[in-house]
């Protein structure tokens, strides 16, 4: 049974990607799941999910009666600043950790797209030396126009000698 690494950022990762953050055995684990997690932050969903909670717990708490709200107003909803500061520290590392690795893979691409056109270049100058080569070779090969001309004055050579009179 072949053993699959996630890590290998050389090739291409299946198309098909799931929502939840996947949890492998490689040495990568937590680099995947913040990569994960910081491309959830960035969907429209999770902002939309994230105002609407905002929304229902601030609602909540300032429409409640006063002994069922658990964040009131009049502390000015100090629990939803608390979670939501906790949430962005947590968050920055994770977007930072994954940006690095976006980076290692920009990195390893970077260089693919350099070798690529190194290949690219040498093939063009090869390309262009045989060219090149053609040409010059073409300059020894005789053309349409010398054959004619060859033919030409050898005809008249031939005229010149059948019309001069023979002396032997």
């Amino acid at each position: 049974m072949a053993r699959h690494d996630d890590g290998d950022l050389q090739e291409p990762k299946n198309l098909k990607q799931s929502r939840l953050p996947r949890f492998g055995r490689g040495q990568d684990r937590m680099g995947r799941f913040s990569e994960a997690f910081a491309r959830s932050m960035g969907t429209p969903w999770f902002l939309v999910g994230m105002t609407v909670f905002c929304a229902v717990w601030i609602t909540y708490n300032t429409l409640a009666p006063e002994e069922m709200q658990f964040d009131p107003r009049a502390l000015n909803y100090t629990l939803l600043t608390l979670i939501l500061s906790l949430q962005a520290s947590y968050a920055a590392p994770m977007i930072l950790l994954a940006q690095n690795r976006q980076d290692d893979r920009d990195r390893v691409q970077i260089e693919q797209d350099r070798q690529r056109a190194e290949r690219n270049l040498n093939d063009t100058e090869y390309l262009a030396r045989e060219v090149v080569a053609l040409r010059l070779a073409m300059k020894d090969v005789a053309t349409k126009d010398f054959i004619r001309a060859e033919l030409r004055s050898m005809l008249d050579e031939l005229d010149r000698e059948k019309s001069e009179p023979r002396n032997d």
